[in-house]
Protein backbone atom coordinates (compact mmCIF):
# COMPACT_ATOMS: atom_id res chain seq x y z
CA UNK A 1 0.00 0.00 0.00
CA UNK A 2 1.58 3.47 -1.08
CA UNK A 3 1.90 6.36 1.82
CA UNK A 4 -0.71 8.28 0.28
CA UNK A 5 -3.32 5.23 0.38
CA UNK A 6 -3.38 5.14 4.11
CA UNK A 7 -5.99 7.40 5.41
CA UNK A 8 -4.62 9.69 8.22
CA UNK A 9 -7.32 12.21 7.74
CA UNK A 10 -10.95 11.07 8.60
CA UNK A 11 -13.81 13.16 8.69
CA UNK A 12 -11.90 16.17 8.38
CA UNK A 13 -10.39 15.33 11.52
CA UNK A 14 -6.62 14.11 11.99
CA UNK A 15 -5.52 10.72 13.71
CA UNK A 16 -5.11 13.12 16.64
CA UNK A 17 -8.05 14.94 16.78
CA UNK A 18 -6.61 18.27 15.54
CA UNK A 19 -7.65 20.75 12.89
CA UNK A 20 -5.27 20.80 10.26
CA UNK A 21 -4.31 24.75 11.30
CA UNK A 22 -4.00 23.43 15.20
CA UNK A 23 -0.41 22.54 17.08
CA UNK A 24 -0.03 19.94 19.72
CA UNK A 25 0.20 21.13 23.37
CA UNK A 26 3.44 22.98 23.86
CA UNK A 27 4.80 23.33 27.21
CA UNK A 28 7.91 25.43 27.63
CA UNK A 29 9.87 25.39 31.15
CA UNK A 30 13.12 27.74 31.25
CA UNK A 31 15.61 27.47 33.92
CA UNK A 32 15.90 23.74 34.70
CA UNK A 33 19.07 22.94 34.74
CA UNK A 34 21.28 24.90 37.66
CA UNK A 35 24.57 24.24 36.27
CA UNK A 36 24.37 25.85 32.88
CA UNK A 37 24.59 29.01 31.99
CA UNK A 38 20.90 29.28 30.48
CA UNK A 39 18.64 26.23 29.83
CA UNK A 40 15.10 25.41 28.84
CA UNK A 41 12.83 22.36 28.45
CA UNK A 42 10.06 22.13 25.91
CA UNK A 43 7.08 19.61 25.84
CA UNK A 44 5.53 19.99 21.98
CA UNK A 45 3.19 16.92 21.67
CA UNK A 46 5.21 14.11 22.76
CA UNK A 47 8.22 15.38 22.02
CA UNK A 48 10.41 15.79 25.16
CA UNK A 49 13.32 18.41 24.61
CA UNK A 50 16.28 19.57 26.97
CA UNK A 51 18.64 22.49 25.95
CA UNK A 52 21.72 24.00 27.58
CA UNK A 53 23.94 26.88 27.43
CA UNK A 54 27.66 26.94 28.20
CA UNK A 55 29.54 30.17 27.40
CA UNK A 56 30.94 32.19 26.61
CA UNK A 57 34.04 30.32 27.22
CA UNK A 58 37.39 29.96 26.03
CA UNK A 59 38.18 28.18 22.91
CA UNK A 60 40.22 25.02 22.25
CA UNK A 61 42.02 24.31 20.42
CA UNK A 62 43.16 28.14 19.67
CA UNK A 63 43.51 27.74 15.49
CA UNK A 64 39.40 27.72 15.95
CA UNK A 65 39.41 31.39 17.54
CA UNK A 66 38.04 34.59 15.36
CA UNK A 67 39.30 37.45 16.52
CA UNK A 68 36.29 39.39 15.28
CA UNK A 69 33.29 36.75 16.65
CA UNK A 70 32.60 33.86 18.74
CA UNK A 71 32.22 30.55 17.65
CA UNK A 72 28.61 28.96 18.61
CA UNK A 73 28.82 25.36 18.28
CA UNK A 74 25.29 23.66 18.54
CA UNK A 75 25.25 19.74 19.35
CA UNK A 76 21.91 18.01 18.55
CA UNK A 77 21.39 14.38 20.14
CA UNK A 78 19.20 11.96 19.88
CA UNK A 79 18.61 10.25 22.75
CA UNK A 80 19.27 6.06 22.82
CA UNK A 81 16.07 5.89 24.48
CA UNK A 82 13.82 8.40 22.73
CA UNK A 83 12.73 5.91 20.32
CA UNK A 84 10.74 2.81 20.09
CA UNK A 85 14.07 1.12 18.14
CA UNK A 86 16.67 2.08 20.27
CA UNK A 87 19.24 4.30 18.88
CA UNK A 88 22.78 3.59 18.29
CA UNK A 89 24.40 5.67 20.95
CA UNK A 90 26.57 9.02 19.42
CA UNK A 91 26.64 11.16 16.40
CA UNK A 92 24.84 9.71 12.80
CA UNK A 93 24.76 11.61 9.60
CA UNK A 94 21.03 13.31 10.78
CA UNK A 95 22.11 14.65 14.40
CA UNK A 96 25.21 16.11 12.35
CA UNK A 97 23.30 17.52 9.52
CA UNK A 98 20.47 19.10 12.63
CA UNK A 99 23.59 20.51 14.67
CA UNK A 100 24.80 22.27 11.33
CA UNK A 101 21.34 23.95 10.16
CA UNK A 102 20.89 24.70 14.39
CA UNK A 103 23.86 26.57 14.87
CA UNK A 104 23.47 28.33 11.67
CA UNK A 105 19.93 29.60 12.51
CA UNK A 106 21.05 30.15 15.62
CA UNK A 107 24.16 32.40 14.76
CA UNK A 108 22.10 34.55 12.94
CA UNK A 109 20.19 36.55 16.00
CA UNK A 110 23.26 35.92 18.71
CA UNK A 111 25.86 38.85 18.51
CA UNK A 112 28.57 36.98 18.33
CA UNK A 113 31.16 40.51 17.49
CA UNK A 114 30.37 40.93 21.35
CA UNK A 115 32.90 37.96 22.52
CA UNK A 116 35.76 37.18 20.11
CA UNK A 117 37.85 34.37 20.76
CA UNK A 118 35.32 32.58 22.73
CA UNK A 119 32.60 29.75 22.10
CA UNK A 120 29.08 29.37 23.06
CA UNK A 121 28.15 25.62 22.97
CA UNK A 122 24.63 24.62 23.34
CA UNK A 123 23.79 20.94 24.00
CA UNK A 124 20.13 20.03 22.41
CA UNK A 125 19.06 16.40 23.91
CA UNK A 126 15.94 14.78 22.50
CA UNK A 127 14.44 12.45 25.29
CA UNK A 128 11.92 11.54 23.77
CA UNK A 129 11.25 11.50 19.81
CA UNK A 130 7.92 11.87 17.82
CA UNK A 131 8.53 14.10 14.96
CA UNK A 132 9.15 17.47 14.40
CA UNK A 133 12.33 17.53 16.99
CA UNK A 134 14.49 19.60 14.60
CA UNK A 135 11.66 22.62 15.45
CA UNK A 136 11.47 21.43 18.84
CA UNK A 137 14.97 21.65 19.95
CA UNK A 138 15.62 25.25 18.02
CA UNK A 139 12.93 26.55 20.16
CA UNK A 140 14.30 25.54 23.18
CA UNK A 141 18.19 26.25 22.39
CA UNK A 142 16.82 30.02 21.59
CA UNK A 143 15.03 30.20 25.12
CA UNK A 144 18.08 28.47 26.83
CA UNK A 145 20.20 31.43 24.94
CA UNK A 146 17.63 34.31 26.60
CA UNK A 147 18.07 33.00 29.73
CA UNK A 148 21.52 32.58 29.54
CA UNK A 149 21.24 36.47 29.21
CA UNK A 150 23.33 35.72 25.81
CA UNK A 151 22.20 39.38 23.82
CA UNK A 152 20.35 38.60 20.62
CA UNK A 153 18.81 40.46 18.23
CA UNK A 154 15.86 38.34 18.50
CA UNK A 155 15.05 34.87 19.66
CA UNK A 156 14.59 32.27 16.49
CA UNK A 157 11.05 30.57 16.57
CA UNK A 158 10.39 27.14 14.27
CA UNK A 159 7.37 24.98 13.31
CA UNK A 160 6.85 22.82 10.48
CA UNK A 161 4.06 21.89 8.14
CA UNK A 162 3.27 19.27 5.81
CA UNK A 163 1.07 17.32 3.45
CA UNK A 164 -0.68 14.39 4.57
CA UNK A 165 -3.45 12.74 2.81
CA UNK A 166 -3.39 15.55 -0.34
CA UNK A 167 -4.40 18.20 2.99
CA UNK A 168 -2.10 20.76 4.04
CA UNK A 169 -1.25 20.39 7.71
CA UNK A 170 0.34 22.59 10.27
CA UNK A 171 2.85 20.48 12.95
CA UNK A 172 3.34 17.08 12.11
CA UNK A 173 3.05 14.47 14.65
CA UNK A 174 4.86 11.24 14.34
CA UNK A 175 2.51 8.90 11.77
CA UNK A 176 2.13 11.83 9.71
CA UNK A 177 5.59 12.36 9.57
CA UNK A 178 6.41 9.01 8.34
CA UNK A 179 3.39 8.40 6.09
CA UNK A 180 2.78 11.56 5.26
CA UNK A 181 3.78 12.85 1.54
CA UNK A 182 5.86 16.26 2.53
CA UNK A 183 7.39 17.67 5.90
CA UNK A 184 8.74 21.49 5.60
CA UNK A 185 10.31 22.40 8.88
CA UNK A 186 10.76 26.86 9.09
CA UNK A 187 12.55 29.33 11.30
CA UNK A 188 11.61 32.23 11.43
CA UNK A 189 13.53 35.77 13.39
CA UNK A 190 10.17 36.77 14.50
CA UNK A 191 10.29 40.56 14.20
CA UNK A 192 11.03 40.23 10.05
CA UNK A 193 10.09 37.18 9.65
CA UNK A 194 12.99 36.83 8.44
CA UNK A 195 13.64 32.52 7.37
CA UNK A 196 16.79 31.16 9.28
CA UNK A 197 15.68 27.74 8.31
CA UNK A 198 14.01 25.82 5.75
CA UNK A 199 13.99 22.68 4.54
CA UNK A 200 11.70 20.33 2.63
CA UNK A 201 11.96 16.44 2.51
CA UNK A 202 9.09 15.51 0.06
CA UNK A 203 6.88 16.94 -2.98
CA UNK A 204 4.99 20.46 -3.23
CA UNK A 205 3.17 21.75 -5.89
CA UNK A 206 3.81 25.60 -6.47
CA UNK A 207 0.31 26.22 -4.54
CA UNK A 208 0.58 23.85 -1.94
CA UNK A 209 4.35 25.19 -0.79
CA UNK A 210 3.17 28.79 -0.49
CA UNK A 211 0.45 27.49 1.55
CA UNK A 212 2.44 25.26 3.50
CA UNK A 213 5.03 27.96 4.26
CA UNK A 214 2.36 30.66 5.10
CA UNK A 215 0.99 27.88 7.06
CA UNK A 216 4.67 27.20 9.32
CA UNK A 217 5.44 30.57 9.47
CA UNK A 218 2.34 31.56 11.49
CA UNK A 219 2.94 28.40 13.20
CA UNK A 220 6.29 30.09 13.92
CA UNK A 221 4.43 33.32 15.72
CA UNK A 222 2.40 31.28 17.80
CA UNK A 223 5.00 29.32 19.55
CA UNK A 224 7.16 32.76 19.50
CA UNK A 225 3.95 34.33 22.27
CA UNK A 226 4.47 31.16 24.09
CA UNK A 227 8.52 31.83 24.46
CA UNK A 228 7.97 35.04 25.48
CA UNK A 229 5.78 34.27 27.88
CA UNK A 230 8.15 31.60 29.46
CA UNK A 231 10.58 33.80 29.45
CA UNK A 232 8.64 36.61 30.94
CA UNK A 233 7.20 34.11 33.69
CA UNK A 234 10.35 32.83 34.66
CA UNK A 235 11.61 36.16 35.76
CA UNK A 236 8.65 37.09 37.38
CA UNK A 237 9.34 34.07 39.19
CA UNK A 238 13.06 35.20 40.30
CA UNK A 239 11.73 38.65 41.34
CA UNK A 240 8.72 36.93 43.15
CA UNK A 241 11.50 34.59 45.16
CA UNK A 242 13.78 37.23 46.00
Amino acid sequence: MAKEDIELIKNGKRLDGRKFDELREIKIEVGVLSRAMGSAYIEWGKNKVIAAVYGPRELHPKYLRDPRRAHLRCIYNLAPFSVEDRKRPGPDRRSVEISKVSSDALSSVVMLEKYPNTVIDIFIEILQADAGTRCAGLNAASVALADAGIPMRDIVSSCAAGKVNGEIVLDLMKEEDNLGECDLPVAIIPRKKEVVLLQMDGKLTREEFKKAYELAVDGAMRVYKMQKEALISSVNDVIIGE
